[in-house]
């Protein structure tokens, strides 16, 4: 497993990743047509993949969505 870092200036930018985040996962609830019961994992990918550049992995299935 690779190891990845996840930093925030203040805890307004981590509420907008938290929101960035919580669309998506919408959209990605939506697509798969179900409520997610693994959220918190699929929130953390998320924004773990904003920071390093590669936004929108966690919705393509690469994770294990």
């Amino acid at each position: 497993m690779e190891i990845m870092r996840a930093t925030f200036e203040s805890a307004p930018d981590l509420a907008a990743a938290l929101r960035r985040a919580a669309a998506a996962h919408g959209r990605h609830e939506h697509e798969i047509g179900h409520p997610d019961p693994n959220w918190p994992d699929w929130y953390a990918q998320y924004m773990v993949d904003e920071q390093a550049g590669r936004a929108g992995l966690a919705g393509s299935g690469e994770d294990g969505s």
